[in-house]
């Protein structure tokens, strides 16, 4: 994503409004969002303009999307995901989380922290809203995880019966971070999550005897 400095000017959408449906009609207001986001900024977008530049009305927007934070939060799952995309597979449950960690580092410090920041208040600002997101991201998280495990558990690098308090520990920890240190976690934090505080914790009992 450019930097706010390189913003580009917006283009309002020029024409009438434009029939879809479906998927097709979903793919398009992601993409107007997304690209409003990169323009405009996260505190400068509105409803109005994701649903000029879609060339359709406000009232389709908020029959999919409450608000802008839910809005925001699908057009990046949808065009840069950060737990929800393509499951890392390095070959070791260490690579493994590792990478998927570093990627929502990534991808959060590109976007910068003015995206974090008003998701954040946005988040924290609605009590329902805060519940149903905070339940999706969980879910995502678990299922990411789950997938991670199983093919560790396929090697011999995890046990089999890990809590799923457990299993979840590295994206809590990150969500933690971010949410308490309102920055995303640097590499040294993202190592330590995951060599300190998590692979302890899954390997085999057969590894921790020869400790």
């Amino acid at each position: 994503m450019p930097a706010v400095s390189r913003r580009a000017e917006r283009a309002p959408h020029t024409g009438g409004k434009t029939r879809r449906r479906g998927e097709a009609l979903e793919e398009a207001l992601l993409e107007a969002a997304w690209h409003e986001l990169e323009t405009a900024g996260y505190r400068a977008m509105t409803m109005d303009a994701v649903a000029d530049r879609a060339g359709t009305s406000r009232a389709v927007l908020y029959r999919r999307w409450r608000n802008k934070a839910e809005l925001v939060i699908a057009a990046v799952r949808h065009h840069a995901p950060m737990l929800s995309g393509e499951v890392p597979d390095t070959g070791s449950l260490r690579g493994d989380v590792l990478a998927l960690l570093q990627r929502s580092s990534d991808r959060l410090t590109e976007r910068g922290p003015e995206l974090t920041y008003g998701l954040l208040a946005d988040y924290f600002g609605n009590p329902d809203i805060f519940a149903e997101l905070h339940g999706q991201v969980v879910q995502i998280g678990a299922s990411v995880m789950a997938t991670i495990l199983k093919r560790a558990v396929d090697r011999g690098e995890a046990r089999d019966d890990i809590p799923p308090m457990v299993a979840t520990l590295p994206t809590d920890l990150f969500r933690h971070q971010v949410v308490v240190a309102r920055t995303p976690p640097t590499r040294e934090v993202i190592v330590q999550i995951v060599d300190d505080v998590f692979l302890p914790l899954v390997r085999p009992e057969r590894d921790h005897d020869l400790d």
